[in-house]
C-alpha cells in the first residue's frame, strides 16, 4: 500500500504542470463546443513591442492587434498640408502683416531691394525655399498610408 502511494506521488511530481494545463484547456474549449453557446465575453487586447497574446478560455475571446507607435496621432489621420488663412489664428496673421512690413519697408534680414539692409537676408530665404522644397519632394515620393493599419 505504502509503495502503490510512493509511486503515485512520485508519478505526479514527474508528470509536467502544463500537461495538466493543455487538458483543462482542451476540456473548457470542448465543454464549450458542446454547448453551442457563443462566449460570453469578447476581449480586445493592444499589444506594444514584444508582448505575447494572450490565451483565450472557454468563456471568452482575446482578439489581439498590434500599436507600433501608441502616443502618435494614426498617419491616415495627420494632416501636413498648410492651413488656409481664413482658418488661422489672428496670431499667426499678425506675424504674416508683420513680415510683409518689414519686406516692404527693407529691414535687415528681409531680401529686399529697397533700404539699406534688405539684401542680408537673400540667403536666409533661399534656404528656407530649398528647406520647403525637399519638404515637398519628400511628401510626394512617400506612399500614402495603409487604412488596415
Amino acid at each position: 500500500m505504502i509503495m502503490v502511494r510512493a509511486a503515485l506521488i512520485a508519478a505526479l511530481l514527474l508528470t509536467p504542470v502544463t500537461a495538466f494545463a493543455q487538458q483543462s484547456a482542451q476540456s473548457d474549449q470542448e465543454a464549450q463546443a458542446s454547448t453551442g453557446q457563443p462566449p460570453k465575453r469578447v476581449r480586445n487586447v493592444t499589444l506594444t513591442g514584444n508582448q505575447k497574446c494572450p490565451e483565450s478560455t472557454a468563456d471568452e475571446i482575446v482578439v489581439c492587434g498590434r500599436d507600433d507607435e501608441p502616443y502618435r496621432i494614426p498617419k491616415a489621420l495627420r494632416d501636413d498640408k498648410p492651413i488656409p488663412a481664413q482658418n488661422q489664428s489672428w496670431v499667426n496673421r499678425a506675424a504674416t502683416m508683420d513680415q510683409v512690413g518689414r519686406v516692404a519697408g527693407g529691414i535687415p534680414d528681409t531680401c529686399s531691394p529697397v533700404g539699406t539692409g534688405g539684401q542680408s537676408g537673400c540667403s536666409m530665404m533661399w534656404n528656407q525655399q530649398y528647406q520647403a522644397e525637399r519638404r515637398a519632394r519628400r511628401a510626394e515620393a512617400t506612399p500614402p498610408a495603409a487604412d488596415g493599419d
